[in-house]
Protein backbone atom coordinates (compact mmCIF):
# COMPACT_ATOMS: atom_id res chain seq x y z
CA UNK A 1 0.00 0.00 0.00
CA UNK A 2 2.78 2.39 1.00
CA UNK A 3 4.71 1.58 -2.16
CA UNK A 4 1.63 2.35 -4.31
CA UNK A 5 1.17 5.71 -2.59
CA UNK A 6 4.84 6.50 -3.05
CA UNK A 7 4.58 5.58 -6.74
CA UNK A 8 1.54 7.84 -7.22
CA UNK A 9 3.28 10.69 -5.39
CA UNK A 10 6.36 10.25 -7.56
CA UNK A 11 4.25 10.30 -10.76
CA UNK A 12 2.49 13.44 -9.53
CA UNK A 13 5.84 15.16 -8.95
CA UNK A 14 7.03 14.10 -12.39
CA UNK A 15 3.84 15.49 -13.96
CA UNK A 16 4.30 18.79 -12.15
CA UNK A 17 7.95 18.94 -13.23
CA UNK A 18 6.94 18.37 -16.86
CA UNK A 19 4.20 21.01 -16.68
CA UNK A 20 6.59 23.50 -15.08
CA UNK A 21 9.19 22.83 -17.80
CA UNK A 22 6.60 23.32 -20.54
CA UNK A 23 5.37 26.58 -18.99
CA UNK A 24 8.95 27.83 -18.77
CA UNK A 25 9.67 26.88 -22.39
CA UNK A 26 6.41 28.48 -23.54
CA UNK A 27 7.33 31.69 -21.73
CA UNK A 28 10.74 31.89 -23.42
CA UNK A 29 9.14 31.15 -26.81
CA UNK A 30 6.53 33.87 -26.33
CA UNK A 31 9.00 36.40 -24.91
CA UNK A 32 10.16 37.78 -28.32
CA UNK A 33 6.53 38.30 -29.40
CA UNK A 34 5.62 40.01 -26.13
CA UNK A 35 8.66 42.27 -26.47
CA UNK A 36 7.67 43.03 -30.08
CA UNK A 37 4.17 44.19 -29.09
CA UNK A 38 5.55 46.05 -26.08
CA UNK A 39 7.97 48.01 -28.27
CA UNK A 40 5.28 48.85 -30.80
CA UNK A 41 3.34 50.88 -28.17
CA UNK A 42 6.28 53.05 -27.09
CA UNK A 43 7.29 56.49 -28.20
CA UNK A 44 10.63 56.90 -29.96
CA UNK A 45 12.30 58.15 -26.78
CA UNK A 46 11.01 55.20 -24.74
CA UNK A 47 12.06 52.70 -27.43
CA UNK A 48 15.74 53.65 -27.00
CA UNK A 49 15.61 54.29 -23.25
CA UNK A 50 18.26 52.53 -21.12
CA UNK A 51 17.84 50.38 -19.16
CA UNK A 52 14.78 49.12 -21.07
CA UNK A 53 11.55 48.25 -19.29
CA UNK A 54 9.42 45.30 -20.32
CA UNK A 55 6.08 47.12 -20.11
CA UNK A 56 5.56 50.34 -22.10
CA UNK A 57 5.03 53.48 -19.98
CA UNK A 58 1.80 54.16 -21.93
CA UNK A 59 -0.11 52.74 -24.88
CA UNK A 60 1.02 54.93 -27.76
CA UNK A 61 -0.73 54.03 -31.04
CA UNK A 62 1.07 56.68 -33.06
CA UNK A 63 3.55 54.12 -34.39
CA UNK A 64 0.73 52.21 -36.09
CA UNK A 65 -0.55 55.45 -37.62
CA UNK A 66 3.00 56.25 -38.75
CA UNK A 67 3.17 52.91 -40.60
CA UNK A 68 -0.11 53.61 -42.41
CA UNK A 69 0.90 57.14 -43.40
CA UNK A 70 4.52 56.41 -44.32
CA UNK A 71 5.88 56.58 -47.88
CA UNK A 72 5.94 52.79 -47.92
CA UNK A 73 2.55 51.60 -49.33
CA UNK A 74 1.95 49.24 -46.42
CA UNK A 75 -1.65 48.27 -47.25
CA UNK A 76 -0.75 47.53 -50.90
CA UNK A 77 2.19 45.42 -49.72
CA UNK A 78 -0.06 43.67 -47.23
CA UNK A 79 -2.50 42.85 -50.04
CA UNK A 80 0.40 41.47 -52.12
CA UNK A 81 1.42 39.11 -49.31
CA UNK A 82 -2.18 37.93 -48.80
CA UNK A 83 -2.65 37.31 -52.53
CA UNK A 84 0.62 35.38 -52.93
CA UNK A 85 0.02 33.28 -49.80
CA UNK A 86 -3.54 32.38 -50.84
CA UNK A 87 -2.61 31.48 -54.45
CA UNK A 88 0.34 29.34 -53.33
CA UNK A 89 -1.70 27.63 -50.60
CA UNK A 90 -4.62 26.73 -52.88
CA UNK A 91 -2.25 25.75 -55.69
CA UNK A 92 -0.24 23.40 -53.51
CA UNK A 93 -3.34 21.83 -51.99
CA UNK A 94 -4.53 20.94 -55.52
CA UNK A 95 -1.28 19.88 -57.18
CA UNK A 96 0.24 18.08 -54.19
CA UNK A 97 -2.96 16.12 -53.53
CA UNK A 98 -3.25 14.94 -57.14
CA UNK A 99 0.43 13.99 -57.29
CA UNK A 100 0.21 12.18 -53.95
CA UNK A 101 -2.79 10.19 -55.20
CA UNK A 102 -0.78 9.07 -58.22
CA UNK A 103 2.24 8.05 -56.13
CA UNK A 104 0.17 6.32 -53.43
CA UNK A 105 -2.55 4.59 -55.42
CA UNK A 106 -1.58 4.20 -59.08
CA UNK A 107 0.78 1.55 -60.40
CA UNK A 108 3.05 2.67 -63.24
CA UNK A 109 6.59 2.04 -64.38
CA UNK A 110 9.21 4.20 -62.69
CA UNK A 111 6.89 5.35 -59.91
CA UNK A 112 9.43 4.90 -57.11
CA UNK A 113 12.28 6.39 -59.14
CA UNK A 114 10.15 9.41 -60.00
CA UNK A 115 9.17 9.87 -56.35
CA UNK A 116 12.83 9.63 -55.32
CA UNK A 117 13.73 12.28 -57.90
CA UNK A 118 10.97 14.48 -56.48
CA UNK A 119 12.38 14.12 -52.97
CA UNK A 120 15.87 15.03 -54.19
CA UNK A 121 14.44 18.45 -54.96
CA UNK A 122 14.07 19.01 -51.22
CA UNK A 123 17.85 19.03 -50.86
CA UNK A 124 18.43 22.09 -53.07
CA UNK A 125 18.18 25.50 -51.39
CA UNK A 126 16.41 28.37 -53.11
CA UNK A 127 19.77 30.03 -53.84
CA UNK A 128 20.62 27.24 -56.32
CA UNK A 129 17.54 27.65 -58.50
CA UNK A 130 16.85 31.38 -58.24
CA UNK A 131 19.21 32.43 -61.07
CA UNK A 132 17.60 30.37 -63.89
CA UNK A 133 14.18 31.38 -62.57
CA UNK A 134 15.20 35.04 -62.62
CA UNK A 135 16.52 34.81 -66.20
CA UNK A 136 13.38 33.01 -67.34
CA UNK A 137 11.10 35.53 -65.62
CA UNK A 138 13.07 38.41 -67.16
CA UNK A 139 12.36 37.01 -70.64
CA UNK A 140 8.61 36.72 -70.08
CA UNK A 141 8.15 39.91 -68.06
CA UNK A 142 7.43 38.49 -64.61
CA UNK A 143 10.08 40.47 -62.72
CA UNK A 144 8.49 42.88 -60.24
CA UNK A 145 5.18 41.00 -60.50
CA UNK A 146 3.84 39.40 -57.26
CA UNK A 147 2.11 36.73 -59.33
CA UNK A 148 5.56 35.59 -60.50
CA UNK A 149 6.57 34.78 -56.93
CA UNK A 150 3.32 32.83 -56.48
CA UNK A 151 3.84 30.82 -59.67
CA UNK A 152 7.21 29.57 -58.38
CA UNK A 153 5.57 27.64 -55.57
CA UNK A 154 2.36 26.22 -57.01
CA UNK A 155 3.63 22.78 -56.10
CA UNK A 156 6.00 21.43 -53.46
CA UNK A 157 8.04 18.26 -52.95
CA UNK A 158 7.34 18.42 -49.23
CA UNK A 159 3.61 18.78 -49.86
CA UNK A 160 3.56 15.73 -52.15
CA UNK A 161 5.52 13.75 -49.56
CA UNK A 162 3.19 14.79 -46.72
CA UNK A 163 0.02 13.94 -48.63
CA UNK A 164 1.42 10.65 -49.96
CA UNK A 165 2.43 9.48 -46.50
CA UNK A 166 -1.03 10.28 -45.18
CA UNK A 167 -2.73 8.56 -48.13
CA UNK A 168 -0.66 5.40 -47.69
CA UNK A 169 -1.82 5.17 -44.06
CA UNK A 170 -5.47 5.10 -45.16
CA UNK A 171 -7.24 1.77 -46.01
CA UNK A 172 -7.68 1.03 -49.73
CA UNK A 173 -10.75 -1.22 -49.43
CA UNK A 174 -13.29 1.40 -50.52
CA UNK A 175 -11.15 2.55 -53.44
CA UNK A 176 -10.60 -1.02 -54.64
CA UNK A 177 -14.33 -1.75 -54.37
CA UNK A 178 -15.14 1.37 -56.38
CA UNK A 179 -12.56 0.38 -58.99
CA UNK A 180 -14.14 -3.07 -59.34
CA UNK A 181 -17.55 -1.38 -59.80
CA UNK A 182 -16.16 0.49 -62.78
CA UNK A 183 -15.43 3.90 -61.23
CA UNK A 184 -12.63 5.89 -62.84
CA UNK A 185 -9.58 7.13 -60.95
CA UNK A 186 -10.77 10.73 -61.02
CA UNK A 187 -14.12 9.77 -59.52
CA UNK A 188 -12.41 7.61 -56.87
CA UNK A 189 -10.11 10.50 -55.99
CA UNK A 190 -12.94 13.03 -55.74
CA UNK A 191 -15.55 10.88 -53.98
CA UNK A 192 -13.43 8.62 -51.72
CA UNK A 193 -9.82 9.74 -51.30
CA UNK A 194 -10.25 13.50 -51.01
CA UNK A 195 -12.76 13.45 -48.07
CA UNK A 196 -10.29 11.31 -46.11
CA UNK A 197 -7.53 13.85 -46.61
CA UNK A 198 -9.06 16.71 -44.60
CA UNK A 199 -6.58 16.56 -41.65
CA UNK A 200 -3.58 16.38 -43.99
CA UNK A 201 -5.00 19.12 -46.23
CA UNK A 202 -5.46 21.37 -43.20
CA UNK A 203 -1.86 20.76 -42.10
CA UNK A 204 -0.52 21.37 -45.60
CA UNK A 205 -2.58 24.53 -45.99
CA UNK A 206 -1.40 26.08 -42.74
CA UNK A 207 2.24 25.11 -43.23
CA UNK A 208 2.24 26.44 -46.80
CA UNK A 209 0.51 29.72 -45.87
CA UNK A 210 2.97 30.38 -43.06
CA UNK A 211 6.00 29.49 -45.17
CA UNK A 212 4.87 31.63 -48.11
CA UNK A 213 4.05 34.56 -45.83
CA UNK A 214 7.68 34.61 -44.66
CA UNK A 215 9.49 34.28 -48.01
CA UNK A 216 12.29 36.83 -48.05
CA UNK A 217 15.16 35.78 -50.31
CA UNK A 218 13.01 34.94 -53.33
CA UNK A 219 10.97 38.13 -52.96
CA UNK A 220 14.16 40.17 -52.54
CA UNK A 221 15.46 38.92 -55.90
CA UNK A 222 12.22 39.11 -57.90
CA UNK A 223 10.40 42.10 -56.42
CA UNK A 224 12.26 45.42 -56.43
CA UNK A 225 9.50 48.06 -56.65
CA UNK A 226 7.97 49.10 -53.35
CA UNK A 227 4.35 48.69 -54.46
CA UNK A 228 5.10 45.14 -55.63
CA UNK A 229 6.93 44.02 -52.47
CA UNK A 230 5.83 41.62 -49.77
CA UNK A 231 5.82 42.26 -46.03
CA UNK A 232 9.30 40.86 -45.18
CA UNK A 233 10.79 43.31 -47.70
CA UNK A 234 8.69 46.16 -46.32
CA UNK A 235 10.26 45.57 -42.91
CA UNK A 236 13.65 46.10 -44.51
CA UNK A 237 12.55 49.36 -46.11
CA UNK A 238 11.03 50.66 -42.88
CA UNK A 239 14.16 49.71 -40.94
CA UNK A 240 16.18 51.92 -43.28
CA UNK A 241 19.82 51.92 -44.25
CA UNK A 242 22.05 50.56 -41.45
CA UNK A 243 19.03 50.38 -39.13
CA UNK A 244 18.52 54.13 -39.17
CA UNK A 245 14.71 53.87 -39.16
CA UNK A 246 12.41 54.34 -36.19
CA UNK A 247 12.58 51.10 -34.21
CA UNK A 248 9.14 51.53 -32.64
CA UNK A 249 7.52 52.06 -36.06
CA UNK A 250 9.24 48.93 -37.42
CA UNK A 251 7.94 46.96 -34.43
CA UNK A 252 4.41 48.25 -35.07
CA UNK A 253 4.64 47.12 -38.71
CA UNK A 254 5.98 43.72 -37.65
CA UNK A 255 3.16 43.33 -35.12
CA UNK A 256 0.59 43.86 -37.87
CA UNK A 257 2.44 41.58 -40.28
CA UNK A 258 2.56 38.54 -37.98
CA UNK A 259 -1.05 38.75 -36.80
CA UNK A 260 -2.62 36.66 -39.65
CA UNK A 261 -0.10 33.85 -39.18
CA UNK A 262 -0.44 33.81 -35.39
CA UNK A 263 -4.24 33.81 -35.54
CA UNK A 264 -4.29 31.11 -38.22
CA UNK A 265 -2.03 28.88 -36.15
CA UNK A 266 -3.97 29.42 -32.93
CA UNK A 267 -7.25 28.55 -34.67
CA UNK A 268 -6.00 25.53 -36.61
CA UNK A 269 -3.08 24.14 -34.57
CA UNK A 270 -5.15 21.04 -33.76
CA UNK A 271 -5.43 20.20 -37.47
CA UNK A 272 -1.69 20.72 -38.03
CA UNK A 273 -0.75 18.29 -35.26
CA UNK A 274 -3.41 15.78 -36.32
CA UNK A 275 -2.42 15.90 -39.99
CA UNK A 276 1.30 15.53 -39.39
CA UNK A 277 0.77 12.74 -36.85
CA UNK A 278 -1.52 10.73 -39.12
CA UNK A 279 0.82 11.18 -42.10
CA UNK A 280 3.48 9.12 -40.32
CA UNK A 281 6.17 11.83 -40.57
CA UNK A 282 6.65 11.49 -36.82
CA UNK A 283 8.45 8.22 -37.54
Amino acid sequence: MNSMMQTRAAKRWIDWAIIASMVLLAFFMLLPFLWLFSMSFRSVADAYKMPPSFLPPSLDFSNYWAVMTSKVPFLKIYANSVMIALIVTVGQMITCTLAAFAFARLQFRGRNALFFALLVGLMFPAQVTILPIYLGYARIGLINKPIGLALMYLTSSFGVFLMRQFMISQPKALEEAALMDGAGYLKIFWRISLPQLRPALSALGIITFTQTWNYYFQAKVLLGKQDQMTLPLAMDVLRGYMGAGNLAVVMAAMSMSILPVVLLFLIAQKFVIEGITMSGIKN
